[in-house]
């Protein structure tokens, strides 16, 4: 239906509801109504405040006219439509860009434009020491601060040993317990390594059993950026094999070795020079051999304590290459001041190395060196032993998944010989780690050792090493291990060569 307006137009009968609103905003700005309150007071800021319109002929600019204003507003024109620009029409139109200074804007929402902050902050970030552990390495024991890997090897093993001319096998259970114990702590670190085998022949003979243990502990002090000390100490027990030139002819169980260590050394950077001091001690104390017939022969007098002492100072090239120069001395004390054989074996030692650092990343690191070692004993009958020294370590990684270690280490040992004062020992080790597949690695080791003997003495003696084997993770808490090992002894007398092999299941945490 439509209504004649009193310009002569049409329009529809909703226009009627509009139009009184327009004759409301008119009435409104008289002074009298300026005082009166909106009845309809805007929403959230989408309408201005009534107080705040002005009318078109104080801001003819404007565009809004009265209805009822035919100068200003043709009926036939849609421009000119009432409800465009009049900002208290709620039509959901857009009010009018020219406002005065004083009228509050229409709030504008534009959700397509980027928040000015995330509506989801999320989580916030967690110290070192809170986060979760990684969910690929779910072994280990939580115990407070310290995180625990143990592990224990059941295998089952033969070995067949040829020494002289005769041929001897024996079948045997070996137990192997190994853990790593590591703290985390946000300052300074201790690390403790662990393991230990136990063989057990099948049959009533203990010959040939071979028990080892091994423990060691590095407690590092951060105590400062410049300045790092470290405290060390460990223990080993291992039995001396048949054909070490200290072994007892004759013996159907040789002497067992406790070895003690301990040590402290401090690291501190001067710009480009780096300097370290440290001191280390020493404790081996000899268990009775047995011989063949019963007989128990004492080993005491073997038993000795040892202090060294070293002071280091290198040279950074670059972050990659360290070279530095070395100087120890040492002095060993035996419990009784000669020895069954009426010899004073107590010495001093002293030793100069020069060599180099170097770090190249995950690729390559690791130090190597050479020097001079000279060791003059107590007892005037007893010559000083004096050789040359190479010693080092390094790790290399060709690829992901293959890692090669490689050790040089020179020592000088004591004789139990009369008249003989002592040999130099040269051992090379290499061990090779490679994973096949994500659940079976390869393993490859290798050692050589030389020890040299003076002159007068017997002829040198070579000890070669050579093993293999395999690791299959059956799940992470579960492997079968198969090895394969070969040893042979050469010189000064001896000719032995030894062949193992085992297969057994692990299971760790």
């Amino acid at each position: 239906m439509k209504i004649t307006t009193t310009t002569g137009g049409t329009r529809q009968r909703r226009r009627t509801a509009l139009g009184l609103l327009l004759a409301c905003s008119a009435l409104v700005s008289s002074p009298a109504a300026a005082q009166t309150r909106n009845v309809f007071p805007p929403q959230n800021g989408s309408l201005p405040s009534v107080a705040s319109t002005t009318s078109p002929a104080s801001n003819p600019a404007s565009g809004t006219a009265l209805r009822g204003d035919t100068s200003a507003q043709p009926a036939t024109s849609a421009a000119a439509d009432p409800n465009q620009d009049d900002p208290n029409v709620a039509t959901g139109t857009t009010p009018g860009r020219n406002r005065t200074a004083t009228q509050e804007p229409p709030y504008e929402d534009d959700l397509n434009q980027p928040h000015e902050e995330p509506l989801d902050r999320g989580a916030e970030p967690v110290e070192t020491q809170e986060q979760p552990r990684e969910p690929g390495d779910p072994t280990g024991i939580r115990m407070g601060s310290f995180l625990l890997r143990p592990s224990i090897n059941q295998s089952i093993d033969t070995e067949t040993r040829r020494s002289s001319g005769t041929k001897v096998r024996r079948d045997y259970l070996s137990t192997a317990i190994r853990g790593t114990l590591t703290s985390d702590w946000s300052r300074h670190s201790l690390t403790v390594t662990g393991e230990g085998t136990l063989e057990r022949n099948l049959g009533s003979s203990s010959q040939g059993e071979q028990p080892e243990a091994n423990i060691n502990a590095d407690l590092r002090l951060d105590l400062s950026n410049d300045t790092v000390a470290h405290v060390t100490g460990g223990y080993r027990f291992s039995r001396e094999d048949d054909y070490d030139p200290n072994a007892l002819g004759g013996a159907s169980t040789q002497s067992g070795v406790h070895e003690f260590t301990g040590g402290a050394s401090v690291q501190r950077d001067f710009g480009k020079i780096r300097g370290t001091a440290a001191i280390d001690l020493s404790r081996a104390s000899y268990t009775d051999a047995k011989l063949s017939d019963g007989t128990i022969v004492s080993m005491k007098d073997r038993n000795r304590t040892g202090i060294d002492g070293r002071l280091r100072l290198g040279y950074e090239l670059s972050p990659a290459l360290v070279p530095y120069v070395e100087v120890a001395t040492g002095h060993t004390f035996y419990d009784l001041r000669r020895d069954n054989s009426g010899y004073a074996r107590s010495s001093q030692s002293y030793a100069a190395r020069t060599g180099i650092e170097f770090d190249l990343g995950e690729k390559l690191r690791g130090e190597i060196g050479t020097g001079y070692e000279v060791v003059d004993y107590e007892d005037e009958r007893l010559k000083s032993v004096g050789a040359v020294t190479f010693s080092g370590s390094a790790t290399w990684s060709p690829q992901r998944g293959t890692n090669v270690d490689l050790g040089l280490r020179t020592t000088v040992q004591d004789s139990t010989t009369p008249g003989q004062s002592g040999w130099v020992e040269y051992r090379a080790t290499a061990a090779l780690t490679h994973e096949m597949r994500d659940n079976l690695i390869a393993r490859l080791t290798g050692s050589s050792t030389l020890r040299n003997f003076p002159s007068g003495g017997p002829s040198d003696e070579t000890v070669w090493i050579g093993g293999a084997g395999l690791t299959w993770a059956i799940n992470r808490y579960l492997d079968l291990t198969g090895d394969v090992e070969y040893e042979q002894a050469g010189g000064g007398g001896t000719n032995d060569k030894i062949v193992r092999a085992g297969v057994g299941l692990t299971l760790k945490r």
